[in-house]
């Protein structure tokens, strides 16, 4: 099967996933994939954090605390070391671990006692961190903020709460840094309001995108192009402009199933989507999508020339 449109052409790998007996998956919630082409799968079972060579074969997991709340991850380089944040609603916790699952950094709840007099109120879901080491938490199952840290964990600033006007968010659920432009800015898939705000890296709001969308849950990069895993059964391509390229995997109407998300297998087809949740793009172009099912689904999208 080849998608395709313009040069955007993709021929999906069949099958690519391979999990030892014992290892199943809960629903897979976040996708990364690091230098050398590994790729790392978050998912809500015991085995949440689960690493997969190119090829698609299982190296190793860690992360069972995280069955219950697995959610956004998001893979950084600092000089020669990769590091994954990782965001779980049920932990209400924010933190960055090596590869091998190691906890190098928690960051705390943001210091709001008028928004969170309870930890419990913090349900963060995505993350993502820009050049200059700075994180940003969307709080898209809590209060529906975006607060902003340090690359020591210390907090600086926090903005939205919900509502649909401009700043306001109704389930911020992914957040990115975009460096397609000279100045990086900060894109929040304002996913329940169906649009993108899109924020200079001090909070400031710059724009909006409304067209093109389904139900925009994070985005991933290539190149000048924006991709948008749409919860709504598509994956939404946009230019540098943020103007449509294509949609992959379109499946209308599929989020009205009285069964959806888990439907059954016998009604999925490949390389057609039910939820996308996440994706990420490796150096080579090729497309990982991972969706919101209960025993996970795991695509690869290989780049044709």
């Amino acid at each position: 099967m080849v998608m395709a449109r313009g040069s955007y052409r993709y021929s999906l790998v069949h099958g690519w996933a391979k999990l030892p007996k014992g290892v199943s998956l809960g629903y897979t919630h976040g996708v990364a994939t690091d230098s050398q082409h590994n790729v790392f799968v978050f998912n809500q079972s015991e085995h949440a954090v689960i690493q997969f060579s190119p090829e698609g074969h299982f190296l190793r997991s860690w992360g069972k605390q995280f069955a219950a709340g697995a959610h956004g991850m998001t893979l950084t380089r600092e000089g020669n070391e990769e590091f994954l944040w990782l965001t779980d609603y049920a932990l209400h916790r924010v933190a960055k671990y090596t590869t091998y699952g190691e906890e190098v950094l928690r960051l705390p709840t943001p210091p709001l006692q008028e928004v969170y007099p309870s930890d419990d109120l913090y349900l963060p879901t995505g993350v993502a961190v820009s050049p200059q080491g700075d994180v940003y938490v969307c709080d898209g199952y809590g209060q529906h903020y975006v607060h902003r840290y340090t690359s020591q964990g210390e907090w600086v600033q926090s903005w939205g709460g919900q509502g649909a006007e401009p700043g306001r968010m109704n389930c911020p659920h992914g957040v990115w840094v975009d460096t397609r432009r000279n100045e990086a800015r900060l894109l929040v898939a304002d996913r329940a309001n169906v649009r993108i705000q899109i924020y200079d890296l001090d909070g400031n709001l710059l724009d909006t995108v409304t067209e093109n969308l389904r139900y925009p849950c994070g985005f991933a990069q290539d190149g000048e192009a924006l991709i948008i895993p749409d919860l709504h059964g598509r994956v939404t391509i946009l230019d540098g402009d943020n103007r449509l390229i294509t949609h992959l995997g379109d499946n209308p109407g599929v989020w009205e199933r009285p069964d959806y998300p888990n439907i059954a297998h016998s009604d999925r087809q490949p390389g057609v989507f039910i939820s996308p949740h996440a994706a990420c793009v490796d150096t080579r172009g090729d497309l990982y999508v991972v969706e919101w099912v209960s025993d996970g689904r795991i695509s690869k999208f290989r780049r044709v020339e």
